[in-house]
């Protein structure tokens, strides 16, 4: 029998490059125009909060991984101090997370890769780009690291360009057709919250959604060389890498373009770029965003198939899911989520957008839950285990007060997603899901009653 436990093939820089992959979503690229429309300059003060937040979640999912380092994903620590049923719908609603982030992402790889063309049929590109990352995940973790660290140096780079070029123009006080660049644009069209507080609330939406996938880096402990080194780093240097490319980019951006000379249907970046003269800008942002998409879709292939081997262990899956190839790589599991995901891409050329829509943010309230059971499997954690909390060296800040302030962050966003008319389905729809798995959950537990009842 050869040992069944995943290889630990990831080295620091890909832990510390997949972190700040997770942390820069395509939201910044695309969505970042119509989050600017929405709020104004107020928008930095939400990205600057739910960061604040995100790293005080990442904290308490750092603190629980270290304290055990037989703990590969969240799903282990959930049955430790949750049980099993909640590990069970831990498990499978974060693997629905992400199989629908991967279909959103592979929509986006078909429609970006239509910018250059427009003869090809959407499906192609993203059908061709799930088979050479499912090819390659299949081959060693290693090389789904070096992956994810080529594809977050695109993104990083294109950032850091975007915000030399605009300090430049900023100090030069380069004029654009919306005026002179200059950090006072930031205040004088109207203040910093030129809608109102409205704006402000209903931006945080799009800015958690920017933010998800930021836990990524705890899924990758279990094949990390060495977990008490590098998740502390990778953790630690979140804040760090939000004030950069987050608050930096959008600082520049808004600097060069009044808020609300921002055309919400394009991508900022382009506007920038194009504004000092490169023709291909259109081009190049198109590349980030692909390589963007290419990213997460790379994420999801390796999320799903580490959450349903985990699940598998504990008999939350069949068996089979659990099979290693000689390589330490959970092959049945990878293949199993990416014919889940390849059935989505169909069905989303099949069905209209508004399902498309739909799971996207039934996903973004699946997240919500993600990060609040992580917060309260971490409270039980410091209450229950107060001898693995005492030798544990990276601990949360402000514990309990900071448990109970992301809650209550979490709660305000789901008062914020019934607010706006598009996310408050998803409210009422994502019930359904977790009832459906508690039900599955049931009818499979007494299942396996009669069955150990019969063979005594």
């Amino acid at each position: 029998m050869q040992d069944q436990n995943l290889a630990r093939g990831l080295k620091n820089r890909h832990v510390q490059l997949i972190a700040i992959g997770g942390a820069i979503g395509t939201g910044l690229f695309l969505g970042a125009g119509k989050s600017i429309h929405l709020a104004g300059p107020s928008i930095l003060f939400a990205y600057l909060i739910t960061g604040i937040i995100c790293f005080l979640i990442m904290r308490s999912l750092g603190e629980l991984l270290l304290s055990n380092l037989n703990y590969h994903s969240f799903v282990d620590f959930v049955k430790d101090y949750l049980g099993n049923m909640a590990a069970f719908v831990t498990g499978w609603t974060y693997w629905f997370c992400w199989i629908s982030i991967a279909m959103a992402d592979l929509t986006a790889v078909g429609l970006y890769t239509q910018f250059w063309f427009p003869e090809i049929p959407q499906w192609m590109p993203g059908l061709i780009a799930l088979v050479i990352l499912l090819i390659m995940n299949l081959a060693t973790v290693k090389l789904f690291g070096e992956m994810e660290f080529w594809f977050a140096l695109v993104k990083v780079i294109a950032i850091l360009a975007l915000i030399f070029v605009g300090v430049f123009m900023i100090i030069k006080g380069f004029s654009t057709n919306a005026g002179a660049s200059s950090f006072t644009n930031l205040w004088s069209h109207g203040g910093m919250f030129p809608n109102g507080f409205n704006g402000f609330l209903l931006s945080f939406q799009m800015v958690v959604f920017a933010f998800v996938g930021i836990e990524l880096v705890g899924l990758t402990a279990g094949e990390t060389e060495d977990p008490k080194r590098v998740i502390p780093k990778a953790i630690n240097q979140i804040p760090i890498r939000i004030l950069i490319f987050y608050v930096g980019a959008l600082i520049v951006i808004m600097s060069i373009y009044p808020w609300n000379a921002i055309n919400p249907l394009e991508s900022p970046f382009v506007q920038v770029f194009a504004a000092i003269g490169i023709a291909a800008a259109a081009g190049i942002v198109n590349f980030v965003v692909l390589t963007s998409a290419a990213s997460a879709c790379n994420s999801a292939i390796f999320s799903t198939s580490r959450m349903v081997y985990s699940l598998a262990k504990e008999k939350n899956a069949p068996v089979p899911l659990t099979k290693l190839t000689a390589n330490k790589v959970p092959a049945n599991a990878l293949l199993f989520s990416t014919v889940v995901i390849l059935i989505a891409v169909v069905l989303n050329y099949v069905m209209p957008e508004g399902v498309f829509t739909l799971i996207t943010s039934v996903s973004t309230v699946c997240f919500i839950f993600i990060w609040g059971i992580t917060v309260i499997c971490h409270l039980k954690y410091r209450k229950t285990r107060p001898d693995l909390a005492k030798a544990n060296t990276f601990k949360m800040p402000l514990y309990p007060f900071a448990n109970y302030l992301i809650l209550a962050f979490l709660a305000f966003i789901l008062v914020v997603l019934a607010l706006a008319e598009d996310t408050r389905v998803a409210l009422f729809i994502t019930p359904v899901w977790f009832i459906l798995l508690v039900v599955i959950y049931k009818l499979r537990k007494t299942k396996t009653n009669e069955i150990e009842v019969a063979e005594h």
